[in-house]
């Protein structure tokens, strides 16, 4: 470990480096429960992150066997920190110990630094407890692992839902990478476009008669960005220009009779925070949670698209699994399959034929198809790209040297792969022109061909995980009616926010550099840069 020396006023050093935690280490966070004499723990665990509390360098600087407790209630999240430590630095000049509480007092509210005494006696003599309901309405209830699990949503507006969130948006610094807690003092309009969805386990014993039955499993936000609807429908890609009409004229006056909620108005419903305590991960409670969400926002016909606001990759695996499942299950993607004999233009050089690619799909189809299902235009094209791959066997798709004859080859399939990839990388091309345009023509194909390789392995392993979960799904509905009860497998893969924690799949480690900004998932225009490096595009 390098020394970091600072010298105070007097040009004493000072080892800044020596006498500092590291904060990840430091930091524990404990979730209680009324117990029968003391707060009983129901689980603790450390935060991913704590950059922005304490800094790029994540470390608190004046202290020796540090130990910073945040305690939260497990019902309503009311939060305590507690402050241990063995050997505080001593003063010199203007260098002194971090101040530990007043760096919190930002992040959590000001009740959080009461005594651990009033703290634990109010844990234990809160009668309330008993009465409590998670703030919202239940819009969802499952078992998992012979456990029960519900699922609330709530607006923002209400003083209750604002009330918890307050009290946890500290797991957004220590958990989402780049996330930012919500502020909950903007405009009111502003306020009304957001909900709040809460998982809550249901205990089916509690140690007392006033201790709740509830705490807390994770959390969700979503936004409603509004949108404009034209009145015509989109006039898909490969129909004639039609005559333009003279658009109809509506009278209305300013202001409105009645005002206008959010609510009321068309919308992209976007995915914020999405988050996953550790103590629940890999028990698919992310799968149960984003299915929720994704369900209500069908059923709301002022919805017309559901996006994510910069998910990590574990989020894009979880969003993947689950609309890839979604389509499958209703099979709206049966009959699409690529047309493995298009009419191909004629042509004096047959090594340089062009390919009619708006043949390859029924483009009219797909994009009603893309509208019903409310996908964003990006996640609809991964997701049609998977499905298409999944028909071709992997034995034709395991090398690029079965696509010599190209669009000629004799066998279906081959020709099915090299229209995929043409395809694929079409797609790749038209959104990164301007990147590929800089490179040499050579290094340019190299370059698509790298990208649409290390993309088709990232859908391989997709599929994979998919097929596994499938299996394993099938094993704990065998062993639940042979043994009249809960199956004991585990549902891999509950994946966490805009950033909590990826469960791989075995054997399949999947790594990711700290702190790696991702680019929006739903901005069309954001370039991407390291074209190649990044499977999904």
């Amino acid at each position: 470990m390098s020394v970091r020396l600072a010298r105070d006023q007097r040009g004493i050093c000072v080892d800044q480096v020596a006498g500092s935690a590291d904060a990840n280490e430091a930091v524990e966070i404990s979730i209680l429960q009324q117990g029968a004499d003391t707060p009983r723990i129901l689980s603790t665990f450390h935060p991913k992150f704590t950059y922005p509390i304490f800094g790029e360098e994540e470390r608190i600087f004046g202290y020796q066997g540090l130990h910073v407790n945040l305690r939260f209630a497990a019902h309503d999240l009311q939060p305590n920190v507690e402050i241990n430590y063995e050997k505080k630095f001593k003063t010199i000049g203007e260098t002194k110990a971090a101040d530990i509480e007043d760096t919190l007092r930002e992040w959590l509210p000001p009740s959080a630094f009461d005594k651990a005494t009033k703290f634990n006696a109010h844990i234990q003599s809160d009668a309330s407890a008993k009465d409590f309901r998670p703030p919202g309405k239940q819009v969802k209830s499952y078992r998992s692992k012979g456990r029960d699990f519900e699922i609330w949503c709530g607006d923002l507006k209400d003083p209750a839902v604002q009330r918890v969130l307050q009290r946890m948006q500290v797991f957004v610094s220590f958990f989402i990478e780049g996330g930012t807690p919500l502020n909950l003092d903007d405009q009111e309009w502003t306020i009304e476009r957001w909900k709040v969805f809460f998982v809550y386990e249901k205990l089916a014993n509690v140690p007392t008669p006033t201790a709740s039955p509830y705490s807390i499993v994770g959390y969700s936000t979503s936004y409603r960005f509004y949108t404009y609807v034209s009145s015509a429908p989109p006039t898909p890609p490969s129909s004639p220009p039609k005559a333009i009409k003279p658009r109809k004229v509506h009278d209305f006056t300013l202001p409105p009779p009645t005002l206008l909620s959010p609510a009321s108005l068309p919308c992209r419903e976007r995915i914020s925070q999405f988050l996953i305590l550790p103590s629940h991960q890999s028990f698919g409670h992310g799968t149960h949670l984003y299915n929720t969400m994704t369900t209500l926002f069908l059923s709301d016909p002022t919805c017309t698209e559901i996006t994510v606001e910069d998910p990590n990759e574990a989020f894009d695996d979880l969003r993947d699994y689950c609309d890839y499942t979604r389509l499958t299950t209703t099979n709206p993607l049966s009959s699409i399959t690529i047309n493995t004999t298009p009419t191909l233009p004629p042509t004096k050089n047959p090594r340089r034929r062009l390919v009619p690619t708006a043949q390859l799909l029924p483009l009219p189809t797909l994009t009603t198809l893309r509208h019903s299902l409310k996908l964003a235009p990006r996640q609809f094209t991964r997701l049609l790209e998977m499905h298409l791959l999944s028909l071709i066997p992997p034995s034709h798709r395991a090398s690029t040297a079965r696509l010599t004859r190209k669009g000629r080859a004799a066998d279906e399939y081959d020709r099915a792969y090299y229209y995929w990839r043409l395809l694929v990388k079409q797609r790749i091309y038209r959104r990164h022109r301007d990147q590929l345009l800089q490179l040499e023509r050579l290094e340019r194909i190299d370059k698509l061909d790298e990208t649409v390789g290390n993309l088709q392995g990232d859908y391989e392993r997709l599929l994979r995980g998919i097929k596994g979960r499938e299996e394993a799904a099938v094993e704990r509905r065998e062993a639940e009616e042979e043994g009249g009860g809960e199956g004991e497998g585990e549902e891999k893969g509950d994946l966490g926010a805009n950033g909590s924690q990826s469960a791989a799949q075995p054997g399949e480690k999947r790594e990711r550099p700290k702190r790696k900004v991702v680019a929006d998932d739903e901005d069309e225009d954001e370039d991407e840069v390291m074209l190649a490096k990044r499977p999904k595009t």
